[in-house]
């Protein structure tokens, strides 16, 4: 009815109806933004902004933010506020408010005579308890004080009731801190290092990389940041260690990575032998020996080998290739490479050399604290590949590998045990359509080091539910439960 006699512009009657609208549901400001609209359409300016400001307090977002576009650009008088009051007693947020204004004017009884009317209708208001309890100990008032402020030492507002502490003499509570989200650390940590370095904290800014870097090992800007700041800092030793790859033409890595199977009752190896060119451009030339073996292939005998198929675990095989690569962007890069198989072992399927071609392109992210990180939190990494190899009958294979879990961190000890336990789900497929090369792997598994151990060696356990995806000509049952132990190690020169 208050609409539509707006409508028709019978200003009055609508004032009525909104007014009486508002008597009956108090908790609705969104009728004081009506009222306050159709009494400043009458003239009564005074009573509108009475309204508006009601309003603009305590009210739902949209209510508030329109009533407040409605209202002068100042700041409203005390006799406002009163008024304001007057036509919405319940509004805690427009009382507390005023009641703060009083107590910057020096109003100081007035003020506490507000925060009592709070306290009485709303004693959960924790805040206005402790500035009324403030305001009856600063005049001596310890019988009307200490109830209030008792009540807020007993709450959990942290900071609150460290000022209530800090106003009665006594000693801070200690809590624990909250804990930072892993990425958080690690941003805050940069740019803090980034300010001390313009201005010219160096041990701050050493402290800050140094925190940037344990959070992610792999950050290289933060690496070469590190590097500098030891260097000015005449830490010679400790800036060749993080500048020594940088600055190097020649860089060398090597990782090895062996691996039991319960599915294949086999011991399986992996390695890699590279050594790369550092040039200037989008790829850079490098050498590679690879190894890829296992222990049963090793043991087939001549009558085995005489049969229509023997079985072949692996590749069993060094493979020496030249490649070029293109450097690392955010986990991203592509490499391709040419060269020689040479099988250590004599097989009748290929001959002991062949020729050896691939090339990928691999993608790899981390999330959360790593195992070398001493903070606890949650995890997750992802490693995903495709790779052309043209000894595979020209196939092309994806491999998809996933984990997410919780990182236990440990102390700062050499003698301190740190683990992760994770839950992996891979994935792979291939363009030809193999049995083999096409699976899908879900299951746990934990990881775990000791903090005197290499930086980059770690040991896993996992125990994974497989199924073939695609199972023609698999001699063996679609599904399969295999538990796979290994240890990684890799180190760079």
């Amino acid at each position: 009815m208050a609409k539509l006699a707006e409508q028709r512009d019978e200003l009055a009657l609508a004032a009525t109806h909104f007014e009486r609208a508002w008597q009956l549901k108090p908790t609705i400001r969104a009728f004081l933004l009506d009222l306050g609209r159709v009494w400043k359409a009458l003239g009564r300016a005074e009573d509108a902004f009475a309204a508006m400001l009601a309003a603009s307090r305590g009210a739902e977002p949209r209510v508030a933010e329109a009533a407040r576009e409605l209202m002068p650009r100042r700041y409203p008088y005390v006799y406002e506020f009163r008024k304001a009051l007057a036509l919405d007693e319940g509004n805690l947020e427009l009382r507390r408010e005023l009641a703060y204004l009083l107590l910057e004017m020096g109003s100081k009884a007035e003020a506490e005579d507000e925060f009592r009317r709070i306290v009485t209708t709303s004693p959960e208001d924790l805040l206005s308890t402790a500035q009324l309890g403030f305001l009856r100990l600063n005049r001596n008032d310890l019988t009307g004080a200490m109830p209030l402020l008792d009540l807020v030492l007993k709450s959990d507002e942290g900071e609150l009731s460290d000022r209530v502490r800090a106003a009665l003499k006594l000693p801070r509570s200690l809590r624990k801190r909250p804990e930072t989200p892993q990425a958080e650390r690690r941003i805050e940590a940069k740019e803090l290092a980034q300010r001390s370095l313009e201005k010219g904290y160096l041990k701050d800014a050493l402290k800050y990389l140094a925190i940037a870097h344990e959070t992610d090992p792999l950050d290289f800007d933060v690496m070469l940041k590190l590097g500098w700041a030891h260097n000015i800092t005449r830490q010679d030793n400790k800036a060749y260690r993080n500048l020594r790859t940088a600055s190097e033409r020649l860089q060398t890595t090597f990782w090895l990575f062996p691996l039991f199977s319960s599915r294949w009752q086999d011991v399986f190896a992996y390695g890699q032998l590279k050594t790369e060119v550092k040039i200037k451009g989008p790829f850079k030339p490098y050498f590679s020996a690879r190894f890829v073996g296992d222990a049963r292939s090793g043991r087939i005998d001549r009558a085995q080998m005489a049969a229509a198929s023997p079985m072949y675990f692996s590749e069993s095989a060094v493979i020496l290739g030249l490649g070029v690569a293109t450097p690392v962007y955010r986990g991203l890069f592509a490499w391709a490479e040419a060269g020689t198989a040479l099988s250590y072992i004599e097989r009748s399927d290929i001959s002991r050399a062949m020729s050896d071609y691939r090339a990928g392109v691999s993608l790899t992210r981390f999330y959360g604290p790593t195992i070398l990180n001493s903070k606890p939190g949650w995890f997750a990494e992802t490693g995903n590949d495709a790779v052309y190899v043209s000894r595979f009958d020209h196939n092309t294979i994806f491999q998809s590998q996933n984990k997410f879990g919780r990182n236990f961190g440990g102390a700062e000890d050499q003698n301190t045990f740190r683990t992760q336990l994770f839950w992996s789900m891979n994935l792979n497929a291939d363009v030809k359509g193999q049995y083999w090369a096409n699976t899908a792997e879900a299951g746990p598994g934990v990881r775990f080091r000791w903090a005197s151990m290499p930086p980059s060696m770690l040991f896993t356990v996992q125990a994974l539910r497989g199924v073939h995806l695609v199972n023609t000509g698999n001699p063996r049952r679609p599904n399969y439960f295999d538990i796979r132990a290994g240890f990684w190690y890799a180190i760079t020169r």
